[in-house]
């Protein structure tokens, strides 16, 4: 196994990857809130953590990746009541489609999905264990929250000072009814017009957002587990807070590493419903197809931004292009030279470096490059090592055999390459043009034009 370094943004440094129990690693990365489709930048944190966890799988390691559904929220209640429909039935029809978009994704499913809504007896028990300690007290009418006070090293994580650290509980704060601004919600009394409540010691009513990732998390991996991810956006309040009540409960790391991917950015800004500037996940899939999409993702370091622009898009469609046509020049019978073994070298260690995927790639067009010099020089190349670097991108489908065209695409590929002939261009870019409405691109190669579906 290689030393893997991954950023920890408690400590602001690189972190060695030194598991809880050997060759077990347990991750934990924040999911969705189901209130409605998500967006591509909801998707990015799902395809960083899914590709980390291939990654630590090819190093050997067992791997327990947890990505939780929150479907017990604020906004699923309001989105609910836009629509005139239970909340219940909004988040199970959220819950669904959220799988079908990730499901389309295809780097495979989290082993474990917990819910919210599945998980309010452990959610309850942290609570209470929190009030025994006095870091958490009731308030109002059956309201309970953290007291922030009790926890010397509050703010440890996104390195705020305590007066600019308001969690947005404006209700609360109007109503006199926190010991301090800082203080955030861990149950909340059931409300007017609010069609789902749990019983609880405090009255009825439902988990904080916070709390209910601390008791899933726990209640899966331990507390001290590997890693704990999400998107750059949860540190405050949301990590920080995950951070207090488990130490505060605990008197143990909630997570050993903390690892937060960089937000995806559409004309600028951050994509997020609430600004309105978003590129719902299962549109850009339909636009521009799965591997580009990845390929995308890949293409930046996950602790920085990422922007979602047509150029970004053309060069992740060009890069799978890229690969395609190099997997048609390979000779499945022939041998690697002993040289990919450094290109692939290159790769795993940018990978085990914080996971730096730019570099990974840059390594994979490097030999894509060399071995085409080769080829073009009449050697036979095999596939070699390039398979699993491609699955441990996701990207493995490239090397897959292509659906075999129809008698009617052929024969306007024919018809395409007589054109040619004659030059007449006219012609031969007009059956292009039809073969791509069938889904059929054409790709030409040292060997001939080949027909690959578009995908």
């Amino acid at each position: 196994m290689r030393q893997i370094r991954i950023h920890d943004t408690l400590t602001n440094a690189p972190r060695v990857l030194e598991p809880r129990e050997p060759g077990k690693i347990g991750i934990y990365a924040c999911g969705p809130t189901v209130y409605g489709r998500i967006h591509v930048g909801n998707a990015r944190p799902f395809v960083v953590f899914s590709l980390l966890k291939r990654f630590l799988e090819h190093e050997g390691y067992d791997v327990k990746l947890v990505v939780n559904v929150t479907d017990v929220n604020d906004k699923i209640y309001a989105a609910a009541e836009d629509r005139g429909i239970g909340s219940e039935e909004l988040a199970r029809e959220m819950t669904d489609a959220y799988v079908a978009d990730t499901d389309g994704l295809a780097p495979g499913r989290p082993g474990a999905e917990p819910k919210a809504a599945e998980t309010i007896g452990p959610i309850v028990d942290l609570i209470q264990a929190l009030v025994d300690q006095g870091a958490a007290y009731p308030a109002g009418e059956g309201d309970v929250y953290f007291r922030v006070a009790s926890f010397s090293e509050y703010g440890k994580l996104s390195n705020r000072a305590l007066e600019d650290m308001q969690q947005g509980e404006d209700d609360a704060d109007r109503a006199g009814i926190k010991e301090a601004p800082q203080d955030f919600a861990l149950w909340k009394r059931r409300k007017a017009g609010e069609d789902t409540a749990w019983p609880s010691p405090w009255g009825d009513g439902r988990p904080g957002w916070h709390i209910e990732c601390s008791a899933m998390a726990e209640e899966i991996l331990g507390v001290d587990f590997d890693i704990h991810g999400g998107g750059a956006d949860l540190i405050f309040p949301h990590h920080e807070n995950e951070i207090a009540q488990t130490e505060a409960a605990r008197h143990k790391p909630l997570a050993r590493i903390w690892m937060h991917n960089g937000m995806v950015r559409l004309e600028g800004e951050k994509m997020a419903k609430s600004v309105g500037n978003i590129r719902l996940l299962h549109e850009a899939l339909a636009a521009v197809g799965r591997d580009a999409l990845i390929m995308y993702f890949v293409s930046g370091h996950y602790r920085q931004p990422l922007v979602y622009s047509e150029a970004a898009l053309a060069d992740a469609r060009g890069a799978v292009e890229r690969v395609r046509d190099f997997a048609l020049r390979l000779d499945p019978d022939a041998p690697v030279p002993s040289e990919a073994a450094d290109y692939e070298d290159r790769f795993y260690a940018a990978l085990a470096d914080d996971f730096n995927t730019p570099a990974a790639r840059a390594a994979l067009f490097d030999w894509i490059t060399e071995a085409n010099r080769r080829i073009d020089a009449g050697e036979r190349i095999g596939v070699g090592p390039l398979h699993e670097m491609l699955r441990v991108l996701g990207l493995e489908n490239l090397l897959e055999a292509d659906e075999k065209p129809d008698d009617d695409a052929v024969r306007l590929l024919e018809e395409r390459e007589e054109a040619r002939r004659s030059k007449d261009f006219a012609t031969a870019d007009a059956r292009r043009e039809e073969l791509a409405d069938r889904g059929w691109i054409v790709r030409d190669t040292p060997a001939g034009p080949q027909l690959v579906r578009q995908r």
